[in-house]
């Protein structure tokens, strides 16, 4: 039974902070990495950054060398390439000045440095992270805590999982199929032929990019190459599928970073969709507070039986089913309990 330490104050980081002893994971001139969804433009839900910053000083205090990340998206928004990226993390308050500690994208300029952490899983014998990131030496998971229209809430591990994969591994947790061209946005400028790593690419006689299929492998290099949305993402596997592969991705982070990585749950402004949308709905639920443990499997579900005890605009046992019928988010959870990412079973500790 893994502990979960919760205030109810959304101003209660501090406190959470020295009751979960995170200062035993820093060492003096550690890299911090503070794992951060930086918010879509337009989107009010995400974690603002003054609820977020004391963090920068206690990892100071400790003498390690805090650093907010986060890896580019596969959608063309406002956080697909690392520029748009850090300029959205500016506009929403993540910058040196503002808080005190700088901004790194982890995936690179367009989402290409991508280092391979082997997992052994159903789905993967191996992950695709951004590279930047596992040079920290410590992990800090801050995660804005929702409703997710294709697993059912998104927590920590979403926020390990899809929040720390390079381009190709969103790629490869989000469709069993390949990306498609669309010919009608095609300007035939070969961007996509020079990127593919494996040659599937090629001009036809229509002059319009065309994939082998059978050759591809899912990588989406093509996708960060074109700059016209003429290759789209095929979203087409199944919720089922794609909680399996988040969690193996997510106990390749685990993994990786041994005892020296920590999760945190926001479970405030708690919206009903991902913050990647450039809109949010009013929060389901009042806010609840914080969260901390060292299991993200036992942080999460802590934090659904928190929103499914409380009041607000959603009703029924299972607010999550109720606004996503279709979608078991248990599976994320059963599976992560399977693998040894986590345990369902908690003690919560209030603080």
């Amino acid at each position: 039974m893994s502990k979960v330490f919760f205030s109810k104050s959304a101003e209660g980081l501090e406190d959470l902070f020295r009751a979960a002893e995170i200062n035993k994971i820093i060492q003096p001139d550690d890299l911090v990495a503070l794992k951060i969804h930086f918010g879509e433009r337009g989107n009010q839900a995400y974690i603002k950054s003054a609820r977020v910053k004391p963090i920068v000083k206690l990892v100071k205090d400790l003498n390690g060398r805090p650093f907010w990340t986060d890896t580019n998206t596969l959608y063309k928004g406002s956080r697909h390439e690392a520029l748009a990226h850090l300029q959205t993390a500016d506009d929403h308050g993540y910058s040196l000045e503002k808080t005190g500690a700088s901004v790194i994208i982890a995936d690179g300029l367009e989402g290409r440095n991508s280092q391979k952490v082997p997992v052994n899983g159903k789905y993967f014998k191996e992950v695709l992270l951004g590279s930047l990131v596992l040079e920290a030496d410590t992990l800090i998971a801050l995660t804005h805590f929702k409703g997710h229209e294709v697993v059912g809430f998104g927590g920590a591990i979403k926020n390990i999982s899809m929040g720390l994969a390079s381009r190709a591994g969103k790629q490869q947790m989000h469709a069993d199929l390949k990306p498609v061209v669309n010919k009608n946005k095609c300007t035939s400028c070969g961007r996509c032929v020079k990127w593919c790593p494996e040659n599937t690419i090629a001009l036809g006689s229509d002059k319009k990019a065309s994939i082998n299929l059978d050759r591809c492998l899912g990588c989406a290099e093509c996708v960060a190459a074109c700059r016209f949305g003429a290759i789209a993402i095929n979203w087409s596997g199944e919720p089922d599928s794609v909680q399996g592969k988040m969690a193996e991705y997510a106990l390749g982070v685990k993994n990786y970073f041994k005892e020296k990585i920590v999760f945190l749950n926001f479970l405030t402004d708690i919206s009903p969709n991902c913050d990647c949308y450039p809109h949010n709905d009013p929060p389901i639920v009042p806010d609840i507070g914080l969260l901390a443990s060292y299991d993200p499997v036992a942080l999460d579900q802590a934090s659904v039986d928190l929103v499914n005890q409380s009041g607000g605009r959603i009703s029924g046992q299972d607010k999550f089913k109720t606004l996503w019928p279709e979608v078991d988010w248990e599976i994320q959870l059963q599976y992560g309990a399977e693998l040894g990412l986590g345990d369902r079973k908690y003690d919560l500790i209030e603080i």
